[in-house]
């Protein structure tokens, strides 16, 4: 009976020592970025935000215990490869991915995490990304439907244009954003001047800046990636426009800034993330960041540093990991910097996926990103 009882107590201290070494197991977070191809800025930028998130966790203790294993794909800016690589994450058995960045990746490749139940987070902003029913996609920036009633009211109210052309990609990022900025602007009874129409890459903008002149609109709306918008603003000065060049997000980002030199100066962003912001977190953050790069970041940075700080908020008001949970938790969920300073900046994920937190409209000043307005959540009450 001793022997036997012996084994026994063999038998549930192995159990034990089993349990607890599974328990110490690293928690897998796959990023899905653009390190290469047109995205480039975005998805490094979104990448090192990640990055600098998993290191300070880790050096904390990690997430209930658990060191978070991060590993970062290159999805070359290209959907189908976002797609495989999606399916990769998957076949890991990745607790969360992060990204793609880009709008027409993301609407690629989030059927693979949807068909697999892991929680994605995505730093695209095409309205259409939210509006298909996938209870595991989130947001880490505003959907182009959220931010571009507010551009269109501070052109109404502070710029008082009555006609004003749009510059945009011929991307789903691009055409979203242009269909929904259009929207915005007419129902405020500002009609559209020229609507014009660029490429992905696109070196020369001598052409789309010459018909913005010729339009004689009252300002000129810009809604690209960050290596055309420094190429368009350089172009509009080389041409002699006067006028009021705005913009939502991309257009003031630090990259777009460091491309576009003293032609940057002047133009006008609403943007949900920005590293200038004069909150204690996000000043702490872009210290950190420097730091760690050796230089600073645009929105993208904030986007991945700050998801990774949601995931281990969600994880801990849970208790454990379960990936189905996540989703079914974080919808509805508001999570406040007071407890959770990681996320730099309170936040609320309504059903859709699709978050509501402070934002801000800037203006480039000599060569710097300057927030004139802090403006407050759309459902604050």
């Amino acid at each position: 009976m001793k022997h036997i009882f012996k084994k026994a107590m063999a038998l549930t201290a192995l159990m034990a020592l089993n349990v607890g070494v599974a328990l110490a197991q690293p928690v897998k977070i796959v990023g899905l970025v653009e390190l290469t191809g047109t995205g480039t800025t975005s998805g490094t930028n979104f990448d090192n935000g990640i990055k600098l998130a998993v290191k300070e966790i880790n050096a904390a203790g990690g997430i209930l215990g658990r060191k978070i294993d991060y590993t970062s794909y290159d999805t070359q800016s290209n959907p189908g490869v976002s797609k495989g690589l999606a399916q990769k994450a998957v076949d890991q058995e990745a607790y969360v991915v992060m990204g793609p960045v880009f709008s027409g990746s993301i609407l690629v490749s989030m059927a693979e995490t949807k068909r697999a139940e892991i929680p994605n987070f995505t730093g695209g902003e095409a309205a259409a990304i939210t509006e298909q029913g996938n209870p595991f996609i989130f947001r880490t920036s505003f959907t182009q439907a959220a931010a571009m009633p507010k551009i269109a009211n501070y052109i109404r109210d502070t710029i008082k244009a009555k006609t004003i052309d749009i510059v945009y990609t011929n991307n789903d990022f691009g055409k979203g954003g242009r269909d929904l900025i259009m929207k915005a602007l007419e129902q405020r009874n500002i009609k559209i001047g020229a609507d014009i129409s660029t490429e992905p890459g696109q070196l020369d903008f001598s052409s789309p800046v010459l018909k913005a002149k010729q339009s004689n609109s009252d300002a000129v709306f810009v809604y690209t990636n960050e290596e055309e918008a420094a190429r368009l603003l350089r172009e509009l000065k080389k041409q002699g426009y006067k006028k009021p060049v705005l913009g939502e997000t991309v257009l003031t980002s630090q990259k777009v800034i460091e491309l576009a030199g003293d032609s940057a100066n002047g133009a006008i962003a609403h943007v949900g993330l920005t590293a200038d912001a004069p909150q204690a977190t996000v000043k702490k953050f872009d210290a950190a960041y420097q730091k760690e790069y050796q230089s600073r970041t645009d929105h993208n940075g904030l986007k991945g540093y700050s998801a990774v700080y949601i995931v281990k908020a969600v994880t801990e008001k849970m208790g454990k990991f379960d990936s189905k949970l996540f989703a079914q938790t974080l919808h509805g969920l508001t999570l406040t910097v007071k407890d959770h300073p990681g996320i730099l900046l309170d936040v609320h994920f309504d059903a859709n996926g699709d978050l509501d937190r402070e934002s801000y409209m800037t203006k480039v000043v000599g060569g710097k990103q300057v927030v004139s307005d802090i403006l407050p959540a759309v459902n604050k009450k």
